[in-house]
């Protein structure tokens, strides 16, 4: 991944070279110097926004049947709460 860095006044002047760039990984963009936006390909903002799989989904992946998995049971004990 190739972090890529513009000043504004760059990423007006040659948008194309800040798009082919996002391809290589993100582009920031600078406003008198400091980070103020960040470019990223459709691909990348995609993997970052999707949604969280469920327990239940991972468990479900195919191939998954030689892995070992055997949590120990969770014991909960319930006890008077003590205020001294």
């Amino acid at each position: 991944m190739t972090i890529t860095t513009l000043s504004s006044r760059e990423f007006n002047q040659d948008t194309s070279r800040a798009k082919k760039a996002s391809v290589e990984g993100p582009v920031f963009i600078t406003d008198r110097g400091k980070p103020a936006h960040v470019l990223l390909s459709i691909e990348e903002y995609r993997r970052l926004t999707k949604r969280p799989r469920r327990i239940a989904d991972s468990l479900a992946m195919p191939g998954l049947d030689d892995v070992e998995f055997d949590p120990p049971r969770a014991t909960i004990v319930i006890r008077p709460a003590d205020f001294t």
